[in-house]
């Protein structure tokens, strides 16, 4: 049976985000050799109400077709953001409808916020004692109305196994993506990335409020060097040969990349050469050392521990995990 995500609209929701978890987990598919596509996710929408219409952020309101039964079915639960504060955000309580929703919650399901839906999770109890993060703008009041929970404000995302939280709006799309990863695969995530048009990955550590995001217009980009890179991540990359592309010093070089991407250039190379390696474990048979030369990382040492820091996993042991998956697709 595919995974069941039940996504929780509130009052004062912002469609964007409410949009996310259907576009990404619900456009999941696999196919195994021999079989027809499999649908890995099946994406219900609930209320706390009995089915209604539910307020928006903008000028209409959804109707959803679920009442909050819909949570006691759910392997996932994912809370979009919501501007309607109430004694959530003024006291960090939740209110009757929502507890009462929330008690139908299974033990062991998955939670997951997205932007200010984190405030929801922190008032159900469930980021007691452990990291989270939400949008920078209320990372401040966050902590504040919630001491009890580890707020980290500089992060896209933070998976702490069965909580997740992410920062606002786009960030909940690699939230979501992150997750189809961690269930199928880096094959399977990437293909949702490329036709929804977004990169298929961003580190969650990546920092979420970068100053000045895009380059001045006068100034020139390191989007030449990147691309020059992927095209040679089994070779050796000095941070010099990338600076030479763009015709900058290593230091101006630096800053602009930092700058443009949101972290270093050699943070970056290392996510890239990670995916490689994570795209040739799941889609040929080649030995691990040669996955560990082809992504660039030289030795199977060398990637060992790069992909135990990046996923918690070996090589082998990540490799098992996806045949595994794909074999018993239906």
């Amino acid at each position: 049976m595919p995974h069941r995500v039940v996504v929780l609209a509130l009052d004062g929701l912002l469609p964007f985000e409410l949009g996310i978890p259907q576009r990404i987990f619900g456009r999941s598919f696999r196919a195994a050799p021999g079989r027809p596509a499999g649908k890995l996710y099946d994406v219900v929408t609930c209320s706390v109400r009995p089915p209604g219409p539910v307020r928006t952020d903008a000028d209409f309101s959804i109707l959803v077709e679920h009442g909050p039964e819909a949570l006691a079915t759910a392997d996932t639960v994912v809370v979009p953001a919501s501007y309607e504060r109430g004694p959530l955000f003024e006291e960090g309580r939740l209110p009757d409808d929502l507890a009462a929703a929330f008690a139908l919650v299974r033990p062991g399901t998955r939670m997951v916020s997205i932007c200010t839906g984190s405030y929801v999770l922190a008032a159900a109890g469930y980021l007691d004692g452990r990291p989270a993060t939400t949008h920078w703008s209320a990372a401040d009041h966050f902590q504040r109305t919630f001491p009890q929970v580890r707020v980290d404000p500089d992060v896209l995302f933070i998976d702490d196994g069965d909580v997740l939280t992410s920062a606002g709006v786009a960030a909940g799309i690699d939230l979501c993506l992150h997750l189809v990863r961690r269930d199928h695969g880096a094959a399977v995530a990437n293909e949702i990335a490329r036709r929804t048009v977004v990169p298929p990955h961003r580190d969650g550590g990546q920092a979420q409020y970068i100053h000045r995001p895009l380059p001045e217009p006068q100034f020139a980009t390191t989007t030449a060097a990147r691309a020059w890179a992927l095209t040679r991540l089994e070779r050796p990359i000095l941070l010099r040969d990338m600076a030479e592309r763009e015709a900058m010093s290593v230091r101006t070089f630096t800053r602009r990349f930092r700058e443009e991407v949101g972290v270093s250039p050699g943070q970056w190379l290392t996510q890239q050469r990670v995916e490689r390696a994570r795209q040739l474990l799941e889609s040929t048979d080649l030995s691990i050392d040669q996955v560990a030369r082809d992504a660039g990382f030289g030795t199977a040492t060398s990637l060992r521990q790069h992909l135990q820091a990046a996923l918690g996993v070996p090589p082998s042991a990540y490799r098992r995990t996806f045949r595994s998956s794909a074999d018993s697709t239906p």
